[in-house]
């Protein structure tokens, strides 16, 4: 799979299957950039949408996203889960496992 760099426009097609990942991220934040690496490593395992926070303001509205990275799974059931701050590979697995 490939990582895909969303926006407010496409996001609701973008996440419509589930099984999303989501990323949060702001090209000036440290533990943003840390974990682009990470999620490089597992992006054969789960469809990854990045959504760049300074250009997509509504959106972080949407889900309360008030600090970066943030990580946000939409699951198949249309629920989601997230988790703020930056994970290592088997961190990301686990989370999207739960």
């Amino acid at each position: 799979m490939e990582i895909i760099d969303g926006n407010y426009k496409n996001f609701d097609e973008l996440i419509s299957k589930g099984n999303v990942l989501v990323d949060f991220y702001a090209t000036w934040c440290g533990p943003c950039n840390m974990l682009k690496e990470e999620l490089e490593k597992v992006k054969n395992e789960i469809q990854i949408v990045k959504i760049n926070t300074d250009n997509n303001i509504e959106l972080c509205k949407r889900y309360g996203v008030m600090s970066i990275p943030t990580l946000i799974y939409f699951k198949k059931d249309g629920t989601y889960i997230s988790n703020i701050g930056f994970i290592d590979s088997n961190g990301i697995l686990d989370f999207i496992k739960k």
